[in-house]
C-alpha cells in the first residue's frame, strides 16, 4: 500500500488514495465524483471569501465540504489548483460584453453599474468573486489571478468595443472603481454604502462609471 505526503504550507497530508476511496464510500454522503468536487468548490469558495488564500487551510475546505482532504489532491493536485477552479467570474466575456456595451454609449456606465451590481448582490453569485477580492489583498498569486481575469472578462473586450484612443486607460479606472465598489460594500461592509439597494447603489456610481468610459479626463 502506497501513501503519498503532500504539503500544505507547514501542514503535511498524507495521501493514501485507497484509504480516500474507502472513506468516501464509508461516509456515503458525495454519492459520485461530479457531487464531490462540487461540494469542493462550493466550500473553498465560501472559505476563501471569509478567510482569504493565505488563511485558507485544504483541511478547513475538506471538512466544510464533508470529505477526506486527499480528495482536493486528487482532483486538483494543490490549495493554488482548487483555488483557481473555485474563484471565477460568474459569467461568460460575452454576457458582459453585451450587456455593458450593447445600447447607446451615453448609459454605458449605466448599464456597467448595473450589470455589476445585480450580480454582486445575489449571494450565490458574488461568493466566488468575493473569495478572490479578499484573497488578493493578501495573496500575489490572488492578485494576478484577479487582475488577468478582469482583464479578459470585462476591460478588455469592452475597450475594444470603446474603440478610443485612451481606451486602456478608461478601462483600467473602471476596473479600480469596480474593486473599490466591490470591497467596501461587500467585504469592508461600509455604511450607508453597505446597506444601498441595487437601484440607489445604481444611480450614484453610474455616472463615475459613465465619466471614466466616455467623459473628459
Amino acid at each position: 500500500m502506497t501513501s503519498i505526503v503532500r504539503e500544505e504550507g507547514e501542514q503535511r497530508v498524507a495521501y493514501d488514495p485507497s484509504i480516500a476511496r474507502a472513506t468516501t464510500k464509508k461516509r456515503g454522503r458525495r454519492p459520485g465524483e461530479s457531487n464531490t468536487r462540487e461540494a469542493l468548490l462550493a466550500a473553498a469558495r465560501e472559505q476563501f471569501a471569509e478567510t482569504g488564500y493565505e488563511r485558507t487551510t485544504v483541511r478547513a475546505i475538506a471538512r466544510r465540504a464533508g470529505v477526506d482532504p486527499a480528495l482536493i489532491f486528487q482532483f486538483y493536485g494543490s490549495k493554488e489548483g482548487l483555488f483557481t477552479a473555485a474563484v471565477a467570474w460568474p459569467f461568460t466575456p460575452d454576457e458582459a460584453v453585451a450587456a455593458i456595451a450593447d445600447g447607446p454609449r451615453s448609459q454605458m456606465g449605466r448599464r456597467l453599474a448595473t450589470f455589476f451590481t445585480v450580480v454582486w448582490d445575489d449571494p450565490e453569485r458574488r461568493a466566488p468573486v468575493l473569495g478572490m477580492m479578499r484573497a488578493a489583498t493578501t495573496s500575489e498569486l490572488a492578485a494576478r489571478l484577479l487582475r488577468e481575469s478582469l482583464q479578459q472578462h470585462v476591460l478588455g473586450p469592452v475597450a475594444e468595443r470603446l474603440a478610443l484612443p485612451d481606451a486602456d486607460l478608461r478601462m483600467s479606472l473602471v476596473g479600480a472603481q469596480l474593486v473599490g465598489v466591490g470591497l467596501a460594500r461587500y467585504i469592508l461592509r461600509m455604511e450607508p454604502m453597505a446597506s444601498l439597494d441595487t437601484e440607489g447603489l445604481v444611480d450614484l456610481v453610474a455616472p463615475v462609471f459613465q465619466r471614466y468610459l466616455t467623459g473628459k479626463l
